[in-house]
């Protein structure tokens, strides 16, 4: 999934326990196989406001909501810069993601203000749309005045199936709002406290399968919201009040 660079799909997120998850996963496993990826750490850093305007918008739940994040995997040199909007379409929620790549050396470039998104990508052009997205992206940043402002990280198993479907489990949800790089620190906090400490999401391009349909209804599995980054905003906020 690394190399696709711009997709669309119906995204559903549950917040499940480790039961749940064992259980699910021997109902629906025969018609899963393991991502090529399947076990990684991911990263996420991602841009707003000094008064976080994108996630606030983004809690109230609007038809159409934009985030600008950069993307590390565990192990492997590079960084997406994605721009991710969301939009409502009748009863579902539709996710269009678009990205482009950077070595962690020119991410942190265009961090420090040494280079421009649009002069690393046109470095590492490998796509026509690279460019457009880079300047999107650059649009945003100047436009709104983004910054990095919260970064969070998450160990994914995923698995895919027929049809672009494909199911990630997340766990050990980490995050800090200081410091804001790639390389882990010791002030990183833990997100929950509960029991329901997985997230799962399931991403379909089209009509969820009827196996997982009845696999989801037979376990007690129901969608939520859950937006990490709203969530742990919200956290961050609740502990600023409490000071």
């Amino acid at each position: 999934y690394m190399d696709i660079k711009t997709f669309d799909r119906v995204e559903k997120k549950y917040l499940i326990d480790k039961s749940a998850e064992t259980k699910l996963l021997k109902a629906i496993k025969k018609y899963l196989q393991k991502d090529t990826y399947f076990n990684s750490e991911i990263s996420n850093i991602y841009y707003d406001t000094d008064n976080y305007d994108l996630i606030i918008k983004s809690i109230d739940n609007p038809d159409f909501k934009e985030k600008l994040r950069a993307r590390a995997y565990g192990g492997y040199d590079k960084v997406f810069l994605e721009i991710k909007t969301k939009f409502k379409k009748s009863t579902t929620r539709v996710g269009y993601k678009r990205r482009f790549l950077m070595s962690h050396d020119e991410f942190n470039k265009v961090s420090s203000g040494e280079n421009s998104i649009i002069e690393i990508a046109a470095k590492n052009i490998e796509t026509p749309s690279d460019i457009q997205i880079a300047r999107e992206a650059d649009y945003l940043i100047k436009t709104l005045n983004l910054k990095p402002k919260l970064l969070i990280y998450y160990d994914r198993t995923s698995y895919v199936g027929e049809k672009g479907l494909r199911i990630t489990f997340d766990k050990n949800l980490r995050f800090r709002d200081t410091d804001l790089s790639f390389t882990r620190k010791i002030n990183d906090r833990y997100y929950f406290d509960t029991e329901k400490n997985i997230i799962m999401e399931i991403k379909a391009r089209g009509a969820m399968p009827l196996w997982l349909a009845r696999a989801l209804s037979e376990n007690k599995i129901f969608p939520v919201h859950f937006s990490k980054i709203g969530k742990i905003y919200e956290l961050i906020k609740k502990g600023e009040q409490n000071v």
